[in-house]
């Protein structure tokens, strides 16, 4: 199996990979195609895919926030069961990630992923068995995601201004056993990730402010 980069739309494994994301991902959480040009050019995302016999079999995204200390893990896909993807991904990502904090000469605290409530998505993933939500909750409970303890919202990757809910932001972090996250990380990596959708909803910023108003934010079992 190979890991490779995807630096440009016109990849021919681009294609592959945004038509993997709309099977298993729902509309509200996929950028439109075109929309992927500029993004996927800066430097500070990475996005892999896994490729098996020519065939885009799986997918991931990430970055890494040197001032911070932290990654981001944006999508995980396992397109396939019975091939060992998620643990491809897993540990080809790990790599890469140590490599870039070994670069920038920082130390990870830990790693942001939104990780879908399974009581709270009405989303199926067509039938696709490892990315069923409780499957991969549970995958990455085993992995050490922790849930940041507060309502969850997101605004929406479809750029209309709405609301997502359905998922809790969570945490991986380097040390087991931190049990808390300063609130000020949380929203200085919100404030951040989410500039690329300036049409944010209220209920977001309603969020975040409440946010504003703690001190720290309890990490908890998924």
């Amino acid at each position: 199996m190979e890991y490779i980069r995807i630096q440009s739309i016109e990849h021919p494994l681009f294609a592959k990979m945004h038509l993997l994301m709309q099977q298993v991902f729902p509309p509200e959480e996929v950028l439109a195609f075109d929309k992927w040009a500029g993004p996927i050019q800066d430097e500070t995302i990475h996005v892999y895919v896994a490729v098996h016999e020519g065939e885009v079999v799986g997918a991931t995204e990430y970055r890494y926030y040197p001032d911070m200390h932290v990654a981001m893990t944006d999508f995980t896909i396992i397109g396939r069961a019975g091939l060992g993807i998620g643990r491809f991904l897993l540990k080809s990502r790990e790599r890469d990630l140590a490599q870039l904090a070994a670069g920038s000469g920082t130390k990870p605290l830990g790693m942001f992923a939104e990780i879908y409530n399974p009581s709270e998505s009405e989303h199926k993933f067509s039938g696709n068995t490892p990315m069923n939500p409780y499957v991969r909750r549970e995958v990455l409970s085993h992995i050490g995601y922790r849930r940041l303890d507060f309502p969850y919202v997101h605004p929406s990757w479809e750029e209309n201004g709405e609301a997502v809910t359905g998922l809790d932001l969570s945490f991986l972090p380097a040390d087991e056993e931190m049990t808390s996250v300063p609130a000020s990380l949380v929203t200085q990596f919100l404030h951040t990730y989410y500039s690329a959708l300036p049409d944010k909803p209220q209920q977001w910023h309603d969020m975040v402010a409440q946010l504003n108003g703690r001190t720290s934010i309890e990490l908890k079992e998924l």
